[in-house]
C-alpha cells in the first residue's frame, strides 16, 4: 500500500511501479519513490492504464538504449492528489487523464488548427521520455525517466498541468483510461487527420484498440462503406460492433491486398488508415487508395524500418499524411 513519509500532502510518496531497468527485459515491480510536485505540477494517483503498443517498442525493440531505467505506460487515467504552486485548473479530488502530448495553448503550434503538436512537450532534444532533471520519480538512489513524459505503470505520478486533462466526476477510470492514447489516436486519425467525408469508402488495415476507433471514427464521419483488414477473422464480429460494413482477410487472397480492394471499390477506397505500425503495410495502405484524391494515414508506430513508395502512386493525385493522437 503507497505511504507518505509524513502527513504533509506534499510529502514524498513510497509506491508500487512496473520498472523497465534495461531492453529486452521483463519488468520489474519495484517501490519507487515519489517527488512533490514542483511548480505548475501535478501528483496524479493511477488508477487504471492500458497498455500500449508504443510500451512495448520502447521496450523490446532496442532503438533507445539510453532510455533506461524508465517507468513505461502512457495511456492512464487517476485522481489529483497533490498540485504544485501556480496550478488553478486542478485541485485533489479531480478525475483527470495524463496527457502524452501536453497542450500549453500558447506556442504557434497549439495556436493552429492544424496540428495538436505542442512545443513544450517532454524533453527538448528527445521525443521518448521527459528529461532527466525533471523526472520526479526514483528507485533505489537512481532517477527514472517518465516515458512521454506520463509513466502510468506506477500507482503515482507527476506532470506539467498542460499535460493533464480533467474529465467528467462520473466517468469510469478503468474505461476512460483508452481515452489517452489508443481511442483518441484511431478516431481522430480518421475524423481530424484523413478528414474523412460521409458516403465515402474507408479501408482501416490493423483491427486492434486503434483500428477499432479508426472504424468507429469513419462511421461517425459518416462513410458509407468501411472495409476492415486484418489477417485474424476473429475480430471481424468486433469490428462490425464498430462500425465495419465489410471485411477482408489477406491470407485469403493470392493477390495483394491493394489489388484486391481496388476491384471492390471501383478502383481504390477514398480513405485508408494503417493502424498496425507495419512498413509494407503503410506501403500496401496508400495503394488501395483511388488514384486522384485518395488519403492514407500512417497510424500505426514505428521508426525502425525507412518505408518506401513508388512516385506514381503521389504523382497520381494520392495523399500520404501522418497522425500522433488523433491530429
Amino acid at each position: 500500500r503507497p505511504k507518505s513519509t509524513n502527513l504533509h500532502k506534499t510529502a514524498v510518496i513510497r509506491c508500487k511501479a512496473a520498472v523497465a531497468w534495461e531492453p529486452n527485459k521483463p519488468l520489474v515491480i519495484e517501490e519507487i519513490e515519489v517527488a512533490p510536485p514542483q511548480a505548475n505540477e501535478v501528483r496524479i494517483k493511477i488508477v487504471a492504464t492500458g497498455v500500449c503498443h508504443t510500451d512495448l517498442y520502447h521496450l523490446f525493440e532496442g532503438m533507445h538504449k539510453d532510455g533506461f531505467p524508465v517507468v513505461l505506460g502512457h495511456e492512464g487515467a487517476g485522481i489529483v492528489e497533490s498540485v504544485g504552486p501556480g496550478v488553478t485548473e486542478f485541485q485533489p479530488g479531480d478525475k483527470v487523464i495524463p496527457l502524452f502530448i501536453s497542450q500549453c495553448r500558447e506556442c504557434r503550434f497549439c495556436k493552429s488548427p492544424k496540428t495538436n503538436q505542442c512545443v513544450k512537450g517532454w524533453a527538448a532534444d528527445r521525443y521518448d521520455v521527459m528529461a532527466l532533471e525533471e523526472t520526479r520519480l526514483s528507485c533505489k538512489g537512481k532517477k527514472l525517466l517518465q516515458f512521454l513524459g506520463t509513466s502510468t505503470f506506477s500507482e503515482y505520478t507527476v506532470l506539467n498541468q498542460i499535460a493533464v486533462a480533467k474529465i467528467d466526476p462520473a466517468a469510469p477510470l478503468d474505461k476512460v483510461c483508452l481515452l489517452g492514447c489508443g481511442v483518441c489516436t484511431g478516431f481522430g486519425a480518421a475524423v481530424n487527420t484523413a478528414k474523412v467525408e460521409a458516403g465515402s469508402t474507408c479501408a482501416v488495415f490493423g483491427l486492434g484498440a486503434v483500428g477499432l476507433a479508426a472504424v468507429m471514427g469513419c462511421k461517425f464521419a459518416g462513410a458509407k462503406r468501411i472495409i476492415a483488414v486484418d489477417i485474424n477473422p476473429e475480430k471481424f464480429e468486433k469490428a462490425k460492433v464498430f462500425g465495419a460494413t465489410e471485411f477482408v482477410n489477406p491470407k485469403d487472397h493470392s493477390r495483394p491486398i491493394n489489388q484486391v480492394l481496388a476491384e471492390m471499390t471501383d478502383g481504390g477506397v477514398d480513405y485508408s488508415l494503417e493502424c498496425v505500425g507495419n512498413v509494407a503495410v503503410m506501403r500496401s495502405a496508400l495503394e488501395s487508395c483511388v488514384k486522384g484524391w485518395g488519403v492514407s494515414v500512417l497510424v500505426g508506430w514505428t521508426d525502425l524500418h525507412d518505408f518506401a513508395a513508388r512516385p506514381i502512386q503521389l504523382i497520381a493525385g494520392r495523399t500520404w499524411k501522418g497522425t500522433l493522437f488523433g491530429g
